[in-house]
């Protein structure tokens, strides 16, 4: 009997559900778990990570050519119909389903972390469609740098360093999300990693990202927009310094116990 973890990522939906898989499989590091991905990219790089196993399976019904009758599974996507779910719920001997806006963070982010980059903007790891592109005006009179994401096109990489006064690379997301003192989004995981460490995220809500997390990012006080205007980022950005934030719970071993009596490890 071996234990499964999918998570639904792409260049189109971006790395957040990853990010937290990842999370949540170093809070399993005791337990056996191979990571599918719906996407061969990512699982190709997985182990860059912390993930010492991981298969790309490109569509979710591809994953019982791997797994088998009778294993264990944590699914993270909200590709399944209902009665996908339940078929899923009779093939496992145990079946874990994340909801989509579980909020697990990494306990590195927890950590005291100098805040040496004043303010970044990291729209996401996807941008199928150039949305930056189409909103620079969003960062007119605003220094600001850009953390790429994993799936941007290399021409589309390129022009975006130009616009922008400096950047970082992909590789780099950990020690800019640590360590910018401000951070604008379109990343709920990111707006949640930078607040556990210390920093102050602005979210921008995208057209094509579900709004699961507005609840969440009201009760944290983290302020939303949800257009690239950039009169209402210049307010936002001038009254940060009175703005109080709330503290996201640390909440890795209340989800570490109850994935283990979940998955009955």
């Amino acid at each position: 009997m071996k234990t499964y973890y999918y998570v639904h990522t792409g260049h189109r939906i971006g790395l957040d559900r990853f990010r937290r898989a990842c999370a949540i499989i170093r809070l399993l590091k005791d337990e056996d778990i191979t990571l599918l991905c719906s996407d061969f990219r990512i699982a190709q790089v997985a182990s860059d990570f912390g993930i010492e196993k991981s298969v790309g399976v490109d569509v979710v019904r591809n994953i019982p050519q791997i797994a088998l009758y009778g294993d264990k599974l944590i699914f993270d996507s909200n590709e399944a119909n209902p009665i996908m779910l339940e078929d899923m719920k009779n093939y496992f001997s145990s079946f874990v389903h994340i909801e989509e806006n579980m909020v697990v963070i990494d306990d590195k982010y927890f950590e005291k972390h100098d805040k040496s980059i004043e303010l970044s903007f990291y729209f996401g790891d996807d941008d199928y469609s150039k949305d930056i592109e189409k909103n620079f005006a969003f960062f007119d009179g605003v220094e600001i740098n850009i953390l790429l994401g994993f799936y941007y096109f290399l021409d589309y990489e390129e022009m975006l360093k130009e616009k922008f006064s400096s950047y970082y690379e992909f590789e780099e997301y950990d020690e800019v999300i640590m360590k910018s003192k401000i951070l604008v989004t379109s990343s709920p995981q990111a707006a949640l990693e930078n607040l556990a460490s210390g920093g102050k995220p602005i979210y921008v809500q995208r057209e094509d990202y579900p709004t699961s997390f507005d609840e969440l990012f009201k009760n944290l006080n983290i302020p939303m927009l949800k257009n690239y205007e950039n009169k209402q980022l210049m307010t936002i950005l001038k009254d940060l310094e009175n703005h109080e934030y709330y503290k996201v719970e640390h909440n890795s071993d209340k989800t570490f116990k109850s994935l283990k009596e979940s998955l009955n490890l």
